[in-house]
């Protein structure tokens, strides 16, 4: 019995072990992949000036094309008062990062058959059925209105719903009264308490009349949990993380790698200083930077509450723009990546490109920075970013920790440092 289960052991651990070589890539010299290694310094030397400024503390900074990592550097400090370096295997609070790995979940059961896109979201969580629309008149008190329609699943992915978060000032006060969360604090409850709190207060406008940044994607994580029948964390780790080989992305990372995850800095008009241990409250929005690690550790926020790293992230998006294949397997078809990646908003909003969970680029608007009409993106919180390239076939991931206040563009710069290196 003992020699079955040491064979089964070792079995498992082979196929766990040539899953992260089907996932892992190889680091190549940038003029193989129609790269310049003298321009990719650039990046290096912006980063490092602006820890020289002290606008960050530290960053990891990854570009990758054609499958393969032509720059991959970590940089500065993840603790400056410890006098601790930042590791490549740094681990970050990703925040809304989040939402597109949620988004692939939502998909992939949508490729099952569990449910349409156009479907009532009522359906699955029935708290939000009749949803109620706030109403705030130049004279008297707010009041609330039956909805014209009720939230679908694409309005949530594509955040057309009618939520928002609780920096809204007209919504704030009642999330907070309602004790709903965000996922960047400490919360005793589970995303189905949030969700349910969260369904019971009046949408910001009819769903679907425009695009509003909120909570939608907490509402998908949820989705995934009601309808998967496993929690948010499990689906992940099963259909995605371990497929994927992403062994450093968690909700709540376990006691022994806490000492990767980096320190989160506040950067403001008087300089840059380490975020404080208490809560920031700004009105009904309070966050934290300790919630990795301290509280209840039992909401799983499919917007904003994973940590990750560089090259676990570099996994995910490599999926994307392999048409959402990992090595042999696949997690979604050709067909729904490019659902994902194409502008779902049309009319809604003629300024802004927003596909099924990612922000699409150069689509309705000229470009910000360089780079190609159609690539996806997005950011998180606390200073992390992504770009995919499907057309230069080419990823960018810059990963520091900062609540910026002060002016840091080091994020956007590395962004145009990197795609200033093509050659080819």
């Amino acid at each position: 019995m003992l020699l079955k289960i040491a064979r089964r052991s070792a079995l498992w651990m082979a196929v766990v072990a040539m899953s992260l070589m089907a996932t892992a890539q190889p680091t190549v010299k940038p003029e193989s992949v129609g790269l310049s290694s003298e321009r990719l310094e650039r990046l290096g030397a912006a980063v490092q000036k602006s820890i020289d400024d002290k606008q960050i503390a530290g960053a990891v900074t990854l570009v990758s094309r054609h499958g393969q990592i032509a720059w991959f550097k970590a940089q500065g400090m993840a603790d400056r008062e410890a006098n601790k370096a930042m590791r490549p295997d740094e681990m970050f609070r990703i925040c809304s990062m989040t939402k597109p790995i949620t988004s692939v979940a939502v998909m992939m059961l949508y490729e099952e058959g569990k449910f349409l896109l156009d479907d009532p979201i009522s359906k699955y969580i029935p708290e939000f059925k009749n949803p109620k629309v706030l109403v705030k008149p130049a004279q008297g008190d707010p009041y609330t209105i039956p909805a014209k329609n009720e939230i679908t699943i694409r309005d949530l992915l594509r955040h057309t719903s009618g939520v928002t978060y609780h920096w809204n000032e007209d919504l704030g006060p009642y999330y907070h009264k309602g004790n709903v969360a965000h996922g960047l604090a400490q919360y005793d409850g589970t995303i189905a308490d949030s969700v349910k709190q969260l369904a019971q207060q009046p949408l910001l406008f009819n769903p679907g009349e425009r695009w509003e940044y909120g909570l939608s994607v907490d509402v998908l994580g949820r989705l995934v949990e009601v309808v998967s029948g496993m929690p948010l964390d499990q689906f992940f780790k099963t259909r995605i993380f371990d497929p994927l080989g992403m062994t450093d992305t968690y909700f709540y990372p376990p006691q022994g790698k806490l000492d990767r995850l980096a320190t989160v800095y506040w950067l403001d008009d008087k300089g840059l200083k380490r975020f404080p241990d208490t809560p920031v409250v700004e009105k009904d929005f309070i966050y934290t930077a300790d919630y990795p690690y301290n509280g209840p550790k039992k909401l799983f926020s499919g917007g904003a509450g994973l940590i990750s790293t560089a090259q676990d992230y570099l996994r995910f998006c490599q999926m994307v723009l392999d048409e959402g294949k990992v090595g042999n397997k696949r997690l979604l078809s050709r067909k729904s990546i490019e659902l994902m990646s194409h502008d779902q908003l049309g009319k809604i909003n003629p300024e802004e490109g927003f596909g099924l969970g990612f922000g699409v680029d150069g689509v309705k608007s000229p470009l910000h920075e360089i780079g190609t009409p159609g690539e996806v993106q997005w950011g998180g919180f606390y200073y992390t970013e992504f770009v995919i390239d499907a057309k230069e076939q080419m990823i960018v991931i810059f990963m520091s920790q900062l609540k910026n206040n002060g002016g840091a563009t080091i994020n956007e710069a590395a962004k145009a440092l990197a795609f200033q290196a093509i050659i080819d």
